[in-house]
């Protein structure tokens, strides 16, 4: 099995799920989890929360705020296992529909 990791995107306000989206989120992970899919999941913090970290030349260097100022952001994550491409497809399509955002769905690089 593969591992994939969807990303939930953010671009319009409010940037947390309603009562009745996080039903629906709790429902599509319980099923994942169920059927073997399921790796983790979890909320990201707002963008104004992140911290870049740059330690390639000797002492890091830290700056607060998102790497990349931009209209959408990742707001929450799926790492999922899938058998093939048209599975994991078809589960970030389920999540899109749970969550009621876009999913951008990436394969890890296999060794």
């Amino acid at each position: 099995m593969a591992q994939y990791l969807m990303s939930v995107l953010f671009d319009t306000a409010p940037y947390s799920a309603t009562a009745e989206e996080m039903a629906a989120i709790d429902a599509f992970n319980e099923q994942m989890q169920a059927d073997g899919q399921w790796v983790f999941a979890g909320g990201l913090g707002a963008p104004s929360t992140a911290t870049v970290v740059d330690g390639r030349d000797g002492e890091a260097v830290f700056t607060d705020g998102p790497y990349v100022e931009s209209k959408e952001f990742a707001g929450g994550l799926w790492i999922i296992e899938a058998p093939d491409l048209d599975v994991a497809l078809r589960l970030a399509a389920q999540g899109s529909k749970a969550c009621n955002r876009k999913i951008e769905l990436r394969p890890f690089l296999s060794e």
